[in-house]
């Protein structure tokens, strides 16, 4: 009879993440494999709201007509502008924040909580609070800006495809960096206090240390917060229509499917957008992952 071989401790391990994720994995097919197999049917079919389930077959028309459909376009533009413009402010800040946080300083506690209080307010409120703040005659930004003499009249904000973007990234970098800033004090946590000790002793300053001995030891925390960031930014809503709502100058992909859904009704159509958000999301993040899994491993 042939001996079983002894189980190395690294398959084990493996073993024993595969068991522990099984619950995870099992629920996340449930609460996510049920709608999204819902959706992939409703986007051949010619659905609407009012008979979801009379729909007929259409085959590929939603997303040929998806292909076609300029409007549809101008929201994936929007979509990777505002997410290339707001995880790289992100990350930028995040990783600035992270920085300041991690000294010890009288009131450091403090004001770690309070850095982190923007994260915590729900993003319809943070949003609502940034449209009354632009508001052309009452906002807030408006008044400063009169009082400095910097503008000779009230600017409409959200009016203008240009400002309402700018707007529209900042109240979401407003929002976040504090999340982000949260994960790359954990990673600069982890990094030993002798490797600084040890650059320091053989004449690295301040900058030196920083971009061969952070940076390097960083990257771990700043991968898993920039896929984190991209794919919100990449599904983004709720600040995009609070602000806007479903103006064609700044509609994101997500506001594009909503209307198609809710305000045309068309379900077949619009869950043919919201498959291709879907898909783009998905390589997304295939992308940015394999990109930096190629990078941590390369010697």
């Amino acid at each position: 009879m042939r001996r079983r071989r002894p189980l190395t401790l690294h398959r084990h391990r493996v073993r024993t993440a595969r068991w522990l994720l099984l619950p995870t994995l099992g629920l996340l097919a449930a609460v996510a494999a049920w709608p999204l197999a819902r959706t992939a049917g409703l986007a051949f079919t010619d659905a609407t709201l009012g008979s979801p389930a009379s729909g007929r077959w259409v085959g590929l028309y939603n997303f040929a007509a998806l292909a076609a459909d300029p409007a549809w376009w101008e929201a994936v533009v929007n979509t990777l502008r505002f997410a290339a413009l707001s995880v790289s402010l992100e990350l930028g800040l995040g990783l600035g924040v992270a920085l300041v946080l991690r000294r010890a300083f009288p009131g450091n506690s403090v004001l770690r909580a309070v850095v982190l209080l923007p994260w915590a307010i729900p993003n319809v409120v943070s949003a609502r609070m940034w449209a009354w703040m632009a508001h052309d005659v009452y906002g807030v930004l408006n008044d400063l800006l009169l009082r400095a003499h910097l503008i000779a009249q009230p600017v409409p904000w959200l009016a203008d495809a240009g400002t309402a973007l700018a707007v529209i990234v900042t109240a979401d970098v407003w929002k976040t960096t504090p999340f982000v800033a949260l994960l790359l004090l954990a990673g600069l946590q982890a990094i030993p206090a002798g490797l600084y000790e040890a650059a320091r002793v053989d004449g690295a300053g301040p900058w030196r240390c920083f971009r061969h001995v952070t940076l390097p030891l960083l990257r771990p925390a700043i991968a898993v917060a920039l896929v984190f960031r991209l794919l919100d930014a990449l599904r983004v809503f709720d600040v995009v229509y609070v602000l806007t709502g479903s103006s064609h100058t700044t509609a994101t992909v997500s506001v594009y499917a909503r209307q198609q859904l809710i305000d045309f009704q068309d379900f077949g159509y619009g869950s043919a957008a919201s498959l291709a958000i879907f898909l783009l999301v998905a390589m997304g993040a295939v992308a940015v992952i394999t990109g930096l899994r190629v990078r941590l491993e390369a010697p």
